[in-house]
């Protein structure tokens, strides 16, 4: 199927590892030239390059932030210079907590703020022109099944991705004149490299097994009793950035294998 991705610029957040990697392995095999963001240097670069290498398309790694407003402004530039403009931006840059709301401090909650919510806020400021020159384009913010379902130990992370997805349903409204479709996603147990370190952490004590634990909480969470692979994600969001999925405004989309547990 030809999704007509083809010769696309897009700017993808957290694109070094996990999901946001797989996202760009996904939209670099359709032959969509990249934009990566990530805060480790040496890694983004190389990621891009190996991409590049391998999908025969164009890739560069960009060293920033984007939890401030230098390092997004960064990524802005980076998509003007190197490309003239990307035409999909996929917020992915995040990570979980772990704290309670009475305990929590102000510079936690910001911290996080920041990350989740005002960076795709900036960039969307930044990308949204240069989509509006192109023609149109695509933004998809990754948000999370706590947005609406939240776990009980990590707060900041429940309310700063119900945020995150409140944001995308606004923007989607402002932005589809301008033929740029705005959508949020809500992954459920993706088994991303942080779930890994996390269970080996957990299990370190007690024998180290690790895969039993993620089992565990697969059972105890997904009817379909498995993590999602950060590639079955991707799959759903390259349909999200292409032309199939033309009619899509304004929605958030569960992968989440059954997690989620209200209509």
């Amino acid at each position: 199927m030809d999704l007509g991705l083809k010769n696309k610029v897009a700017v993808i957040t957290g694109g070094s590892v996990g999901i946001g990697l797989a996202i760009a392995e996904g939209l670099a095999a359709e032959g969509v030239d990249l934009v990566l963001a990530a805060r480790q240097a040496d890694r983004v670069t190389a990621e891009a390059e190996r991409i590049a290498g391998a999908y025969g398309v164009k890739a560069v790694g960009v060293a920033a932030d984007v939890a401030t407003a230098e390092g997004t402004q960064a990524v802005i530039a980076a998509a003007e210079d190197r490309f003239g403009g990307a035409d999909i931006l996929i917020n992915n840059a995040g990570t979980g907590s772990n704290e309670t709301v009475m305990e929590a401090s102000d510079e936690k909650w910001q911290a996080y703020w920041d990350l989740h919510v005002m960076a795709a806020v900036r960039l969307a400021r930044g990308i949204a022109p240069q989509m509006k020159r192109r023609g149109g384009g695509v933004i998809l913010n990754n948000a999370s099944i706590c947005a609406v379902q939240p776990l009980w130990y990590e707060p900041i992370y429940n309310v700063t991705k119900s945020a995150l997805m409140m944001f995308s349903k606004c923007l989607s409204t402002e932005l589809v004149p301008d033929n740029i479709r705005v959508n949020c996603v809500n992954p459920g147990l993706i088994l991303t490299p942080d779930w890994i370190k996390t269970a080996r952490q957990l299990t370190a004590q007690t024998g180290g097994d690790y895969k039993a634990y993620l089992q565990d909480v697969a059972d105890e969470h997904a009817p379909i009793k498995r993590f999602g692979t950060p590639e079955e994600l991707a799959h759903f969001f390259v349909f999200l950035c292409s032309d199939k999925a033309s009619y899509s405004v304004g929605s958030t989309y569960f992968v989440d294998g059954g997690m989620h547990k209200t209509i």
